[in-house]
């Protein structure tokens, strides 16, 4: 009778020996999938997109802000400014070149874009933008007025009538009566400024914000024409663009209230 009860202990002894260590073995192979569940999910972070945006050279300093702005506000992105004469961005796209947004300094380059079939939707007015005149730090030659700009010994500089403050230096002039003879024209503002700047020329037509943005490089010198010669910066996405939606972000960036400051603290005025 004893040797049966001493068969079944040992039965049930082992049974329990093989559940212990079958439940050990699931409790290890479960402790050891978990860290690389973990591992994986923490290195499979987004990988951040880029935006590429056509903007104006004047808009160069207040744009660079706003794309600051735009990195916080939307992480692991990215946004690449190219700098240039509205004009000769209009010639670009339209041979191909390619961008996510197109700020143009007026209203007219921003038509041709919409012309050619390159835009999506209907781009927005931002802000606007009025000649000055640039000079030498304190005026050396004592410029006062666009008429001044013609008198012996001054060498003035403008923007070539097809970009925006070129043909905004053209309105100036038929408003004051006054027909100017540049020693050069160049393709953007930023070119205009930088000879002013550096002392290849008395003076220059450019835009009060790029005054602003030279510091103390050069003076500005108001004129009561400038007024009505003001250009309007507008803004779109085009159909190209690879990542439309962030791309929207940037334009409603500019247009709201935070991209609006910024623009006002360099100088832009309200559309």
């Amino acid at each position: 009778m004893n040797k049966p009860a001493n068969t079944a202990s040992r039965l049930v002894l082992a049974g329990a020996v093989s559940l212990a260590l079958m439940t050990g073995c699931s409790s290890q192979q479960n402790t050891s999938s978990a860290p690389t569940e973990t591992s994986s999910s923490a290195t499979s972070s987004p990988s951040g997109e880029k935006i590429v945006v056509f903007a104006a050279a004047a808009q160069n300093k207040a744009f660079t802000e706003i794309g600051e702005a735009f990195k916080t506000d939307n992480p692991g992105s990215d946004v690449e400014f190219s700098f240039a004469s509205s004009a000769d961005q209009v010639t670009q796209l339209t041979k191909g070149a390619t961008a996510d947004v197109f700020a143009s300094a007026d209203t007219s380059n921003m038509d041709k874009v919409v012309q050619a079939g390159l835009v999506a939707g209907t781009p927005t007015n931002f802000a606007s933008n009025t000649l000055t005149i640039a000079v030498a730090p304190g005026n050396p030659k004592k410029i006062t007025s666009l008429a001044d700009l013609n008198k012996p010994g001054i060498s003035v500089v403008v923007c070539v009538p097809q970009a925006p403050c070129g043909a905004a230096t053209q309105k100036a002039e038929q408003a004051a009566g006054v027909r100017l003879n540049p020693v050069s024209e160049e393709p953007s503002v930023a070119e205009v400024l930088s000879k002013v700047a550096s002392g290849p020329a008395d003076a220059g037509l450019v835009y009060m914000t790029d005054v602003l943005g030279a510091g103390d490089k050069v003076t500005g010198v108001p004129f009561p024409e400038a007024a009505g010669a003001a250009t309007t910066d507008t803004i779109a996405v085009l159909k190209q663009a690879k990542n439309s939606e962030l791309a929207g972000k940037f334009v409603e960036l500019v247009t709201g209230e935070a991209g609006q400051k910024i623009l006002a603290a360099n100088g832009f005025t309200k559309p």
